[in-house]
């Protein structure tokens, strides 16, 4: 058994050995992408060099994961709107530059379910990329098809300030608005498996419950994303960021086959409260793996198996800067 048929077997609920060490999250870096003869400003709208950066850390630190697509914007891109691409220098992924909507009411109103999100902007690029991918380490490696929760999505739709007011005062425009982008989103990840990803992952970042609060998850994000996962898929992955701690059961009701929590979260505790989903966590992508050396890494990901996890991930999406070699030492 190589470590791919190791880490499917894990998501599809048969016990492994020993806790993999993989990431369905973001792990490309500048200098994989490098090694690859490719310039970072390059990899975002050409499918086979969006494959090559994708595979790069894999080919370099023999990781057995690649995730697509490179960045979280792609469905906020595919629904309108516009992205910014930074340049050489910077070597920072794509972000939103202007929102698409001034309220959730308009994403209700603006948005049908006949949007043809599959067709638009880099999503058939991404597509292609995935398929290239499966193609050239699909024998070794997983790949991970990630998508932004619905409420991650939102916030790259719509104005975040009056995002917030309309909590208040609407908070039925915003919870209808987070369903409607759950079916566009499950839509995304349905094609990302039929392209080739071995498993989906959703990265609710700005709607975690560390971020917005215990309360606020469970009213807005927690009915949107079951109805998210329930149509995705299987396995999938739920991913948070910040402390999650007083949600872990809501989060294991979430339906995810697997649920990714990030340095913030004691996983002694997170192994407790999530009973029979898989744990996967949480070596801190800056302080440690970004910003620290092999030895912490090596330190790191062997604590988080004492702990419990079921399989050691990165705390959230790797810093474009961090060195091969720390990513290297997750898997010794």
């Amino acid at each position: 058994m190589n470590s791919r048929e190791k880490i499917l077997s894990l998501l599809n609920g048969q016990p492994v050995k020993d806790a993999p060490a993989f990431s369905g999250l973001i792990h490309v870096t500048v200098e994989g992408v490098k090694r690859e003869g490719l310039a970072w400003t390059e990899i975002h709208h050409d499918a086979a060099k969006m494959s090559r950066a994708a595979a790069s850390t894999f080919r370099a630190t023999r990781l057995p994961s690649a995730t697509l697509p490179l960045d979280f914007c792609a469905p906020a891109e595919a629904l309108g709107t516009e992205l910014v691409f930074y340049g050489a220098e910077e070597n920072m992924l794509p972000q939103v530059k202007t929102f698409l909507v001034e309220s959730a009411t308009q994403i209700t109103a603006g948005i049908t379910e006949n949007t043809d999100v599959l067709r638009s902007g880099r999503m058939p690029v991404i597509l292609e990329a995935l398929r290239r991918t499966k193609n050239e380490i699909g024998g070794e490696a997983v790949l991970s098809g990630m998508i932004p929760g619905p409420y991650t999505l939102l916030l790259y739709l719509c104005n975040p300030k009056n995002l917030f007011i309309e909590m208040k005062r609407e908070p039925q425009a915003v919870i209808n608005a987070l369903v409607l982008l759950a079916s566009f989103l499950a839509r995304i990840g349905m094609a990302y498996r039929e392209a080739g990803a071995d498993f989906v992952t959703v990265h609710e970042m700005g709607g975690s419950p560390g971020f917005i609060g215990p309360a606020r998850y469970e009213q807005f994000v927690h009915p949107a994303l079951k109805k998210l996962i329930e149509r995705l898929p299987k396995p999938n992955v739920l991913s948070v960021c910040g402390d999650a701690t007083k949600s872990l059961t809501l989060l294991a009701d979430s339906g995810a086959d697997g649920i990714s929590l990030d340095q913030t979260v004691d996983l002694a505790s997170a192994r407790s409260a999530l009973g029979g989903t898989l744990l996967f966590g949480n070596v801190d992508p800056v302080a440690t793996l970004w910003q620290g050396d092999p030895d912490q890494a090596r330190v790191s990901a062997r604590r988080a198996k004492e702990a419990g996890v079921d399989a050691v991930w990165p705390g959230c999406d790797l810093v474009p800067g961090t060195p091969l070699r720390n990513v290297e030492a997750l898997s010794v």
